[in-house]
């Protein structure tokens, strides 16, 4: 970490957490930045403890003035790992924390003494937690994309303001210097103006297909499935198995995540990332596109018109198929994904080094920026306004694609246009199954 400790001061990171449309703060390298002063201590509570979880739990474990002290799964192997990580970490520290864990959210959030909590469970469970926490009165990190439905995000997005608690989404990308040296040269028109976007992000979700398995029996699967059908059978492709002795960490990401029953598809996946981007780019992260088309009628890829002219399509910028963004302007164009930047000229190149050293997620700028919003009770880099509006140019790409047509949409009253037959409307959401409600 001793490297990590030079660079940023505590005074810019609080700067870095009123970041808007109108302003860009420039992060340092995303693995040289400055560790906060422990002014406040924040003690953490987990929820979902996932392979996600494990990445964020390394980040903010490190935080000084960071406690963990509680953690909460469906799935009873997982809570072992988590606690057996925690208690290790602290053991190494000198702390004499007691950390404890439970299958059940709601226990967790009784707890009087947990600030803030990082919750990291499948996208059709981010809601209705994250809507529970900030009633709790908790200040809330929630993983990315925001909601797995657009009603969801509405709704989300009114508690955070009704509460007035902080909410800060796992968007990262938003404080790596490779991606924010490109909107910078975007928003002060160093490329002109901007025609077209090239956002890559792969295939939207298909039908479930996995066969079913026998539930393990520390699995709550009814816990798991939440409000989704009852219907809905386990694979252990959804959350994936692992070992602690011997320590045996998830080989694959859920799986959820790829079918259209349970989660987005890349759509959602890279989408909140690269859509998030192209979006922030051009100015439209608390705004949108009017006009969304999908996969079909001749094209491979989803497109999204901007009321400006601009044209956002979902297809690659190079053979490899990059997960990135092209931004194209009568001046030039430049190129950006993780751990890599290009540009039609030598003179848009950033002066950060670019680095993919290790896992992305393990980068900790972005958790840093949340933890100094808690302290200073500010937004932090991505607030509740942005994640939304980043999760429904996503989730407008899977509607336009189940309904095999283009569709209208206006982003500020955030309603359909020329919707006839409803159709579209109602894939704004889903009826939750009894005994379960958004708010």
């Amino acid at each position: 970490m001793e490297e990590q400790k030079k660079g940023w001061s505590r005074r810019q990171f609080l700067g870095a957490s009123a970041l808007g449309v109108a302003g860009l703060a420039v992060l340092p390298g995303m693995t040289s930045f400055a560790m906060p002063a422990a002014e406040k201590e924040i003690t953490l509570g987990f929820i979902g403890l996932g392979q996600q979880a494990n990445f964020l739990l390394n980040g903010f474990l490190e935080i000084p003035g960071v406690n963990v002290v509680a953690g909460v799964d469906v799935y009873g192997i997982k809570r072992k790992r988590f606690q057996k990580k925690v208690d290790a970490f602290n053991a190494k520290k000198g702390k004499t924390l007691k950390v404890e864990t439970y299958e059940k959210y709601d226990e967790l959030l009784k707890r009087k003494d947990i600030n803030a909590v990082v919750i990291a469970v499948p996208d059709h469970s981010h809601a209705y937690i994250a809507i529970a926490a900030l009633k709790a009165g908790k200040d809330v990190y929630l993983e990315k994309p925001m909601t797995f439905t657009i009603k969801e995000g509405q709704e989300l997005k009114k508690v955070v303001r009704e509460t007035g608690r902080i909410f800060g989404l796992g968007s990262q990308q938003r404080s790596d210097p490779n991606f924010q040296h490109a909107v910078k040269l975007v928003q002060s028109g160093a490329l002109g103006k901007i025609t077209d976007v090239k956002a890559y992000v792969g295939a939207p979700p298909k039908p479930y297909d996995l066969p079913e398995e026998p539930i393990p029996a520390d699995l709550n699967w009814d816990l798991w499935l939440g409000p989704l059908p009852a219907t809905i059978h386990y694979n252990k492709e959804l959350d994936p198995i692992i070992s602690l002795d011997p320590e045996v960490n998830e080989k694959i990401w859920g799986a959820w995540r790829w079918y259209k029953e349970m989660g987005g598809g890349f759509t959602t996946d890279w989408g909140a990332h690269m859509f998030d981007i192209a979006q922030w780019g051009l100015g439209m992260d608390k705004n949108g596109p009017v006009e969304i088309s999908p996969i079909g009628d001749g094209s491979e890829y989803m497109s999204f018109k901007y009321a400006n002219g601009v044209v956002m399509t979902s297809e690659p910028f190079d053979e490899k198929k990059t997960k990135g963004v092209k931004f194209i302007g009568e001046k030039g164009w430049i190129e950006v994904s993780r751990g890599y930047f290009k540009g039609s000229d030598p003179k848009y190149d950033s002066k950060e080094k670019v680095t993919s050293d290790g896992p992305y997620e393990t980068k900790i700028p972005h958790q840093i920026n949340f933890i100094e919003a808690v302290r200073a009770h500010k937004d932090p880099a991505v607030p509740v306004e942005i994640g939304h509006s980043s999760c429904c140019v996503c989730n407008l790409g899977n509607i336009a694609c189940d309904l095999k047509r283009t569709i209208k949409w206006d982003p500020k009253t955030e309603t359909f246009i020329d919707d006839t037959d409803g159709a579209a409307t109602k894939k704004m959401h889903y009826e939750y199954r009894a005994g379960w409600k958004l708010v």
